[in-house]
């Protein structure tokens, strides 16, 4: 028996709960994990509220990710004892996730987890911060690097936000942090934010281009925001875009893109190849340090689990919240 936070299907919607399953019920998959950490969302959080179409399939253990040790393989590339992370592939959407102390996936899913990080790290950075880490990658592959100007980083207070201005800073580029709250303007500073704005300073307007400030941006917003950072962009920029936390619609004119040259670089983690995740937990484990990652993560059972997605949701917690899957 093992368990496991369970989404069920209600009259009215659907409820999340502490289940307690056999091991019989996990679905198909070539590998049996014993997780050890989890990670909590924004997606997590809308799918344990109920509150965004996230779960595909009822019933549902949420978590987008995992780490933890393989017990049982028919995979020839894994064995059990082998340490593994999983982000996405529809975990906690389509496949049972990883808000649960068992979890049984397919092979394809799963990278080795990085030798310089410990399975909770790897929680504490999860898919935020290899998102975070694919955008920069973005940026770099754009051309934009460190002396061309500032970067303006969206949501900084959240876990995307906050690993992508560590990540900018160590590597060189001056990090302006955008978050709707002042009392983190401390905290963004530490990790590397030369500046801290609020969002008032990407106020979306019906002009189709800006004065030019930024040249290269990590958005996590969406909506008006992502569309006042494509008319505030300096000729050449990129912008990676990879979240919708104010909304999905993108009131923007072409202005952007035909006379400044605007790039608009979409970041799917979701169903990101093989590759390329090696090559982003590659640059995490070259560019990230781990006391830092220690740092923006706060530990919670997995019962807590249900209780914080309200708070997440509403904005009101800061970094990277870590899942203790085995303090149930």
């Amino acid at each position: 028996m093992f368990n496991a936070i369970m989404i069920d299907k209600t009259r009215t919607g659907s409820r999340a709960s502490i289940r307690s399953l056999e091991r019989a019920a996990l679905p198909e998959g070539e590998i049996t994990i014993r997780v050890d950490y989890s990670s909590l969302n924004y997606k997590d959080a809308l799918a344990i509220t109920g509150r965004g179409p996230v779960v595909r399939r009822f019933p549902m253990i949420p978590g987008i990710d995992l780490a933890g040790e393989i017990i049982a393989s028919d995979d020839p590339i894994y064995r059990p004892g082998d340490q593994v992370i999983a982000n996405g592939w529809g975990l906690g959407e389509e496949h049972w996730g990883g808000l649960s102390q068992m979890a049984r996936v397919h092979g394809k899913w799963l990278l080795p987890r990085p030798r310089n990080f410990s399975a909770r790290q790897c929680m504490g950075i999860g898919t935020a911060g290899y998102t975070a880490m694919l955008c920069v990658m973005a940026l770099e592959k754009g051309g934009v690097t460190p002396g061309d100007g500032e970067i303006a980083v969206t949501g900084a207070g959240g876990g995307v936000g906050g690993i992508a201005i560590a990540l900018l800073a160590r590597l060189g580029y001056r990090v302006v942090a955008v978050t709707g709250r002042d009392d983190l303007t401390g905290y963004l500073h530490m990790l590397g934010a030369a500046e801290v704005v609020g969002r008032s300073a990407l106020s979306h307007t019906a002009r189709p281009l800006q004065a030019a400030r930024w040249r290269g941006a990590i958005d996590v917003a969406g909506g008006k925001m992502l569309a006042a950072l494509c008319a505030s962009m300096r000729p050449g920029g990129v912008i990676a875009a990879c979240g919708l936390t104010a909304g999905m619609d993108l009131p923007l004119t072409v202005a952007p893109f035909i006379l400044r040259g605007v790039t608009l670089q979409g970041i799917d983690s979701v169903t990101c190849p093989r590759d390329q995740r090696m090559a982003a937990w590659a640059r995490l484990e070259r560019d990230l340090d781990p006391a830092l990652v220690d740092s923006i993560c706060a530990d919670i059972p997995l019962k807590q689990a249900i209780a914080t997605s309200p708070r997440l949701l509403a904005g009101n917690v800061r970094g990277r919240i870590v899942v203790n899957t085995h303090d149930a």
